[in-house]
Formats: C-alpha cells, structure tokens, sequence
C-alpha cells in the first residue's frame, strides 16, 4: 500500500495507460480520481476501483479547456478535501507525419492535447500539490527523447513535456514538489491499436519488435509499476528524472 491515503488525479484515465495507472493507484491504497472527456470508460474504472473495495470518482472534463479544468480540481477538492498526485496521462496521436506532411491542424491538436494539456493540469493543480507538498508524473514518450521518424509533431510535443518537467522540477523544488515523467517506447494501447494492425497486415509488425531488446512491446502495466515508484515515497529523493521504460531502445541499437 505504497500510496495509502493519498488523492490522485489520473488524466485520461479511462483507457490503456491511464486505465492502469487509476487501477494500480487505487490498489496502492489511493483516492482515484479518474478524469477523461467520455464518461463512460472514466465511470467503468471508477466503479472498477470501488467493485475492489477502493475510493474512485470519475470526472469528465477536457484538459485543454481552462473552466473544465478549474471545475475538476474544484470536484477533486470538495470530494477529497485535498490532492497529493498529479498524472499527466492524458494525450493524442492524430498523425504519424513528417514536418512537410503534418498539417496545421494536426500540429496544433498534437501540441494543444499532448503539451498544453500537461501545462494547463499542472498550473492549476500544484497550488493545491504545494500545500500537501504532493508531485507530479509526467507520461511522455521515447519520442519525445530521441528522433523518430514521422513523429514531427508528437515528438515535439513530447520533446516539451521533458522540458517541462525538468523546468517544473527545479521551480517547485523548495516547494517540497517534485516532477517526473515516464518515457515509454511502443506500448499496446488503444491510440496505438491501429497503427499497430496496420504494420501487422504490412508484414513490418515484427520489424516494430525487434527495435525493443527485451523481444516484446510494452504493456500499460509496464508504465504503471513505474509510475507508482514515482508517485511514491520510495522516489522522496527523485525529481526532473526522465525515467524510460522502453524495453531497452533508449540503449541503442541491438543487433
């Protein structure tokens, strides 16, 4: 029970990654409160959380959009009295482009819900994260650590998340705050379910593979384990670290 009695505010919770960041905080002995813009898969985790004998409530509110976000920390507080973990989950893939090919509007949507979004969350949750000196995890991206092709957009808004949580790091500090990001390489998720079908029917999928020395793409479990050290006070010594999780890619090639 690493996170026992703290209050968690899960971004895009409902699915994948996020999912299994509510249900593996909640286990941890937190409050979940799990946010994402469609009600139905936020509400499914959360009576998850409580079907287990946890505390959960889900809260429906787009991260881009200031009043929603002023209204979610607003519910987290009237129902928990306080917040202590902060996951920044929540993210878009709307092409796999290069610069010439991405459009305006993809870049904007990739920028806006990936960076903005983590931006937004943090700005208007750490005064309460200052108060019961809580922290921050950041879900970014290999992508965002290392070039990749046709990932002009998503890696650099990936790329910023990093920036932003080093920046972060450091500014909150003296505040008792600390800020960390996970950095994940190809994990079985649904924003990634299609993509993934279609290097499969291309005969590339094991090509995908075999850039993960650890011979298998991740699982959001995968993210999940590592995103509890962070929120923990295993990690009370650990801010601005980029912790990659990744199968081993970030190491180099294999081979």
């Amino acid at each position: 029970m690493r996170l026992k009695g703290k209050v968690a505010l899960v971004t895009g919770g409902g699915t994948s990654i996020g999912r299994a960041i509510a249900l593996m905080f909640a286990r941890e002995g937190a409050s979940v409160v799990v946010n994402g813009r469609r009600p139905e898969p936020i509400k499914s985790v959360a009576k998850e959380i409580a079907a287990a004998g946890g505390h959960a409530l889900a809260v429906s509110a787009d991260v881009i959009k200031v009043p929603d976000l002023q209204r979610l920390i607003r519910t987290t507080m009237d129902t928990f009295g306080r917040l202590e973990l902060l996951v920044n989950n929540a993210g878009v893939i709307t092409a796999r482009t290069s610069a010439t090919d991405c459009t305006e509007e993809d870049w904007h949507a990739m920028i806006e819900g990936n960076l903005t979004s983590a931006f937004l969350c943090s700005k208007y949750a750490l005064p309460e994260l200052i108060k019961s000196k809580g922290n921050i995890v950041n879900i970014a991206s290999i992508a965002g650590l290392m070039g990749m092709t046709n990932r002009a957009a998503y890696g650099a808004a990936k790329g910023g998340m990093v920036i932003l949580t080093k920046g972060m790091a450091l500014d909150y500090a003296p505040h008792g705050v600390r800020v960390n990001a996970i950095c994940p390489a190809f994990v079985e998720t649904d924003i990634n379910r299609q993509y993934l079908a279609e290097l499969k029917r291309a005969g590339k999928y094991e090509t995908i593979v075999k850039r993960h020395p650890l011979g298998r793409l991740g699982r959001p479990d995968d993210v999940a384990y590592a995103a509890v050290y962070l929120a923990s006070d295993e990690a009370d010594w650990v801010t601005g670290v980029m912790l990659s999780v990744d199968g081993g890619m970030g190491a180099g090639l294999a081979g």
